[in-house]
């Protein structure tokens, strides 16, 4: 073989491995970038914001608010700032929405109403109701269990004496639904210094409810006793199902979660007092009624109803008593 042509593959061997080794220690001596982690810098003060969308006269509970970190150049004097602030959280919770307010919106100090400000109650009240107070025993009022903003249902329970001379018809009835009560005794806030509930019996309930709601409630009173019967938090869902099935609402069109959001708001804080449900004596004891007690009909000695006025003839001998519907004839058979 040629010298020449030896020499050169000797050297291109050569420069193939380093080449080689070159390339080797580029990839592999170059390490992966570290990643420094960075100092988060606060974007400014802390206030206070809303958990949540919170209508006009909402009141302020313990999960409606919480501390946010807010650019330093949009923080104004009306903001609760934590460590500035002269109020505590805790002091807000049962105070009453002013204005309306968004979720994650600052509040503002005159977008709350404290209890025993001039129109808090107004406040509390939702567009176009009304508030109306009703007594309440240990009993009739959950033991005290009942809270400002709670959903209660109404239940009158009466006696339907009738016209007859038997025992009177007992009776219960769930006359308005998903009412809101809106304060216990004088009070809209049963809170102690923790922020805790404080359960306690009283003797009044002041409730929420339309005009005509209100009325119904005012002549319940008179008619029997009234009894709350506390609504578990999970019944919204069914009742919006409810009214949705029955046609009182439409579904908006769409897949708008805010719409959804809405509707499902409004209709959990509309009371009803529809689709009420009723129970009888006889449907807790078999040995009470299950209608009205009726009087029969006088009736004269030959079986006739007597005149007004004039006593009936008691009838002498074999009778025949002939019940047509609620009225009762006694018709004597002429036995000697």
């Amino acid at each position: 073989m040629d010298v020449k042509k030896i020499v050169l593959l000797i050297g291109a061997l050569v420069i193939a491995a380093v080449t080689a080794v070159m390339a080797r220690n580029m990839f592999t001596g170059a390490g992966a970038p570290s990643a420094s982690a960075t100092a988060v810098v606060p974007a400014g003060p802390e206030v206070l914001v809303s958990t949540r969308a919170l209508p006009v006269g909402t009141i302020i509970d313990a999960e409606a608010l919480r501390y946010q970190a807010w650019p330093e150049g949009l923080v104004q004097n009306a903001y609760y700032i934590k460590g500035e602030a002269a109020v505590n959280p805790a002091d807000l919770l049962g105070t009453v929405v002013r204005t309306e307010i968004t979720a994650g919106q600052p509040i503002s100090q005159g977008a709350l109403i404290k209890p025993g400000d001039r129109g808090f109650l107004a406040a509390a009240l939702g567009p176009g109701m009304r508030a109306i107070t009703v007594a309440v025993s240990a009993t009739s009022g959950v033991a005290g269990f009942v809270f400002p903003g709670d959903r209660i249902d109404l239940v009158l329970t009466q006696e339907v004496p009738g016209g007859g001379d038997g025992p009177p018809l007992r009776a219960s009835e769930t006359i308005i639904r998903n009412i809101r009560v809106l304060a216990t005794d004088q009070r809209m806030n049963v809170r102690n210094e923790e922020g805790k509930p404080v359960v306690k019996s009283v003797s009044t309930v002041t409730l929420e409810a339309t005009p005509k709601i209100a009325e119904k409630i005012a002549v319940a009173q008179t008619i029997g006793q009234l009894s709350l019967s506390l609504r578990s938090l999970a019944d919204n869902s069914a009742e919006l199902e409810m009214a949705i099935a029955s046609g009182e609402v439409e579904v908006p069109e769409g897949d708008d979660p805010n719409a959804e959001k809405r509707l499902l708001l409004a209709v959990a804080a509309k009371p009803t007092d529809k689709n009420t449900t009723y129970t009888l004596g006889a449907d807790v004891s078999r040995f009470q009624r299950s209608t009205v007690p009726s009087k029969a009909a006088p009736i004269d000695g030959a079986g006739g109803a007597a005149v007004a006025g004039v006593p009936a003839a008691v009838p002498v001998g074999p009778i025949v008593r002939v019940a047509r519907g609620n009225t009762v004839t006694v018709v004597p058979v002429g036995a000697k």
